[in-house]
């Protein structure tokens, strides 16, 4: 019987740099059936033909478990199934994300269609450099240097969906004081701005402008994101301070997509969205 990995292994199946509560849980999950059944990490190692060091690991949180341990684990342990359930849900950390926008951000990826509603700030996707500086900078309890480059790195990252899936809708609404706020001072809002025109520019993205001067607002309750899934299926996510809401359930979704439609049809149009941008812009 050999061992399919050592200690000194890297590569696909290498350590997690900053290991999840999902990878934590399934580890923990291994070791109480495997404790249960009365085998040392050892002889786990030695029948699942994985070492002792990967097990650890593994156990620990440390590592993303390859489909190959998933499954002899699973029969090795009582094949209730529970692991090979259990592995369909694990993740990896994604450093500079929320830990409560992950799984949303996750969707996003495949998503056909995504839309945004946001009246306190520029959405990410839209976000320029020097503005997701300010808001790191801004940020209480202050960042560290270590943690604002890997929060703008994986901001910066996650744009490149508008680039990567041209495909994929992309439609925001944007209420006019988060653009008139100058945060950050002129030049940076200046940044802000090109970036923004430029983004739009992109024919798989769509910006409205909710006016500041308006007698009717159908998403005063806040912010809205919602996409719709390859397969039809339909998400939405709210977001407050320090916690963040995925819903699936489909007349909450539907709910909050009728809200976005009726601020859609109340917001500016494109062409007129864009014109005030540009006025904008050419104010400062």
């Amino acid at each position: 019987m050999t061992v399919d990995e050592t200690d000194t292994t890297v590569g696909d199946w290498e350590r997690e740099p900053d290991p999840s509560d999902s990878l934590r849980t399934f580890g923990a999950v291994v070791q109480a059936l495997r404790e249960h059944a009365g085998i040392t990490r050892e002889e786990f190692g030695a029948r699942v033909r994985y070492s002792k060091h990967t097990v650890a690991s593994v156990e620990l949180g440390r590592r993303m478990p390859d489909p190959a341990f998933v499954e002899r684990a699973e029969e090795l342990l009582g094949n209730t199934g529970a692991l090979r359930k259990a592995a369909r849900h694990l993740t990896r950390s994604e450093p500079g994300l929320a830990v409560w926008f992950r799984r949303w951000a996750r969707l996003e990826r495949a998503a056909v269609s995504l839309c945004t509603y946001e009246c306190r700030l520029v959405p990410g996707l839209l976000q320029s450099e020097g503005y997701m500086r300010v808001l790191c900078d801004d940020d209480i309890p202050p960042m560290t240097d270590n943690d604002v480059e890997t929060t703008v790195r994986a901001r910066l990252e996650r744009q490149l969906l508008l680039v990567e899936r041209p495909h994929t809708i992309f439609d925001f609404i944007v209420e006019e004081a988060v653009f008139a706020r100058c945060l950050g001072g002129l030049g940076v809002t200046r940044e802000l701005l090109d970036h923004v025109l430029s983004s739009i520019a992109r024919r798989n993205v769509v910006l409205q402008v909710m006016p500041m001067q308006s007698e009717h607002h159908a998403c005063m309750a806040g912010p809205i994101q919602l996409l719709e899934a390859a397969d039809g299926q339909r998400r939405a996510y709210v977001e407050g301070q320090e916690s963040g809401r995925l819903i699936a359930d489909r007349k909450e979704v539907g709910k909050l997509s009728l809200r976005y439609a009726r601020l859609r049809s109340q917001a500016l149009s494109p062409k007129d969205s864009l014109g005030l941008l540009e006025r904008m812009r050419g104010g400062l």
